[in-house]
């Protein structure tokens, strides 16, 4: 959460003069999923602590992964001329959905566990 805000603002203040609307829209995407996901990790402790489960932390695991991956790609893939990152297109590409994909196995995962409570 506390990086959310940063890259947030970063993005709001620093980055706004050199991106396109385009890329800060997507730089915004990443900051945006990364909060969500944020409040998320947050609460899945306290579902933990009533009901001790082995999916809770697999959710978990999943949705920090998948936020590393999604938005972390997002903010380099928004910032690839800044960076000089051009060249890696290729490969950031291919990860944000990769990232996207974990973080909806670990929504299914916390789902499957609020039903079952296994």
């Amino acid at each position: 959460g506390l990086t959310a805000v940063i890259l947030g603002a970063f993005g709001a203040h620093g980055l706004r003069p050199r991106l396109t609307a385009d890329q800060l829209t997507s730089f915004e995407t990443g900051v945006r999923y990364q909060m969500f996901h944020a409040l998320v990790l947050m609460v899945i402790p306290m579902f933990l602590a009533r009901a001790p489960s082995p999916l809770l932390g697999w959710a978990g695991g999943c949705i920090a992964v998948g936020v590393v991956l999604f938005s972390g790609s997002i903010y380099l893939l928004a910032t690839r001329e800044l960076t000089g990152l051009q060249a890696w297109s290729g490969l950031l590409g291919p990860i944000t959905p990769l990232g996207g994909l974990s973080m909806i196995g670990g929504w299914c995962l916390l789902l499957v566990w609020a039903v079952f409570k296994t």
